[in-house]
C-alpha cells in the first residue's frame, strides 16, 4: 500500500495548499481523506486513483 503526502497530491492535480484544503472541506466532492501522523497529512493512493475514477466516470 503506497501513501502520499499533501505536497504530493499537491503536485499530482497541481494546486496549492490552500486548493486542497478546500477539496477537503467540500462534502460533495468526496475527496479522500487522508490519515494524520505526526501532524503529516498521509493519503492512500488506493484511495486517491479510485477517486479520480470515479470523477472521470461522471465526466464522461
Amino acid at each position: 500500500m503506497a501513501y502520499l503526502t499533501a505536497k504530493q497530491v499537491q503536485e499530482r492535480y497541481q494546486i496549492c495548499s490552500m486548493s486542497l484544503h478546500r477539496w477537503l472541506k467540500n462534502d460533495e466532492m468526496k475527496f479522500p481523506r487522508p490519515m494524520v501522523i505526526n501532524r503529516r497529512r498521509l493519503f492512500d493512493e488506493t484511495d486517491i486513483v479510485e477517486w479520480e475514477r470515479r470523477r472521470a466516470k461522471h465526466a464522461a
